[in-house]
Order: structure tokens, then C-alpha cells, then sequence
């Protein structure tokens, strides 16, 4: 049996294979893989304007497999990532990947017979795109982060129009923290709704939902509620450059 993570940078590494403005890459995608023993997962994968994550998850148990993501870019038939984290490999970690790629309608096609099919195309959450924190309130003082734009550590939340993904991990370093994701919504009345299906620290959370306010400020994301231990959360998010 060839482990996960081996599978999972083939399905990269081979390939897609058509031609199609690179625009119609962006937003959320799902297949599924079965592994030697029969045990089926989820595979989800997210491609914004200029970063994407790929990840592997039990859909019933909640158990995280695998990660990994990073900058990208399409040039004509070719699609190239440099990774920026690989929880299962972290020595691919700021090496770049080239690969033909290929667009069918709502359809990629990996490696001639591996299925992606399109879940959204950025809409209708309100926040999509790839973000990362600059703010924090700790023991009622706002925490500048904004450093962190121009350091090799990242928090990062990248969301299509449905699902979304945090990611914590160290580009340098080429270390991987923590992960967490799932579906979410936005409402008209400023909620944004989590809906937590893996999560690498913590399979128990999978199932639970979490509602926070939020709202767009001067570009920033403005996000506040309560974490999933029940303490007061209040964030400030900006778009990734």
C-alpha cells in the first residue's frame, strides 16, 4: 500500500490536462480516495487568487489525514505550486511543482482518471479569498500582528464561497502547526457560520458549529464571537498579497 501523502503529491505532480483561463480554476473542489485497506476519505481543495490547500479527511469520523498548499500560478497548459507547508513531507516545502493541467466544464481530471468535481466558484459566502491575521484581543488589548505580513510564520483562512480552511505553520522553518475546516455561510445580517468537519488537534470537534459576527472594514475582516472552548474571540483578517 502506498501511504496517503505519497498519493496525494502524485495527484499533484501528474497532473491536469486542458486548457482554460486560470480564473476558472478558482474555487472549491472535492474528489474522494480509497486507500489499500478499502477506507475511504474526503479530499477537498480550495484555489483562490494566488494561494490553494489540498486535504484529506475522514467524512464521518472527523479524522484528519493530510495538508498541504501554497502559492500557485497557470501559464498556459501549465499549473505550478511552490509549497508553503506539507504536513505530510516538509521537505517539499519551498520547492516548486509544474504540471499540465486541464479544465472541463465543472471537472479536472488528474493523472487520465483521477476526478475533481466543482463544488463553487467563490460564491455565495462574502469572504472568499485567502487571509491571514493581523489582529487580536488578549485580556482586553487589541494585539498588532501585522509583522507577521513580512515573517515566515502564518495563520492563514482560505475560503471559497462555501468551505473554509485555517492553517498555522512556518514557511522557513518548513513546519506545520495545526489545521481546521469545513463548510461555512454568511449571512445579510453580518453572520458567518462554521460548520467544522476535520480538525488536526482534535477530531471530537468535528460536527460542532460555531456562529460569529462579522464585517468588511477598510478591506479587513473583522470577526468576533466565541472560540470552540467557549472563550471570547476577536480578530482582524487581511487579505494575503
Amino acid at each position: 500500500m502506498r501511504p496517503f501523502f505519497f498519493v496525494l503529491a502524485l495527484v499533484l505532480s501528474t497532473g491536469l490536462f486542458a486548457q482554460s483561463p486560470t480564473t476558472k480554476l478558482i474555487g472549491a473542489w472535492e474528489s474522494t480516495f480509497t486507500d489499500g485497506e478499502g477506507r475511504g476519505s474526503q479530499l477537498t481543495m480550495t484555489i483562490t487568487d494566488g494561494f490553494m490547500v489540498m486535504t484529506a479527511f475522514n467524512k464521518e469520523s472527523g479524522e484528519f489525514i493530510a495538508t498541504l498548499g501554497g502559492r500557485w500560478r497557470a501559464d498556459g497548459d501549465n499549473f505550478s505550486i511552490t509549497y508553503e507547508f506539507n504536513f505530510s513531507d516538509s521537505t517539499q516545502v519551498g520547492r516548486v511543482s509544474t504540471m499540465p493541467y486541464s479544465l472541463i466544464g465543472s471537472v479536472l481530471v488528474f493523472n487520465g482518471d483521477k476526478v475533481w468535481t466543482r463544488t463553487d466558484d467563490m460564491s455565495p459566502g462574502a469572504l472568499p479569498g485567502a487571509w491571514e491575521i493581523i489582529g487580536r484581543k488578549r485580556n482586553g488589548k487589541m494585539q498588532d500582528l501585522s509583522e507577521r505580513r513580512n515573517s515566515s510564520r502564518k495563520t492563514m483562512k482560505i475560503l471559497s464561497g462555501s468551505r473554509f480552511q485555517w492553517i498555522a505553520f512556518d514557511i522557513d522553518k518548513k513546519q506545520f502547526m495545526a489545521t481546521g475546516g469545513g463548510a461555512y455561510t454568511t449571512d445579510e445580517n453580518g453572520m458567518y457560520i462554521e460548520k467544522i468537519e476535520f480538525f488536526s488537534r482534535d477530531p471530537e470537534r468535528s460536527g460542532s458549529q460555531l456562529s460569529f459576527d462579522y464585517k468588511l472594514q477598510n478591506g479587513d475582516w473583522v470577526h468576533r464571537g466565541f472560540s470552540s472552548k467557549g472563550e471570547p474571540l476577536h480578530e482582524v483578517w487581511s487579505l494575503r498579497k
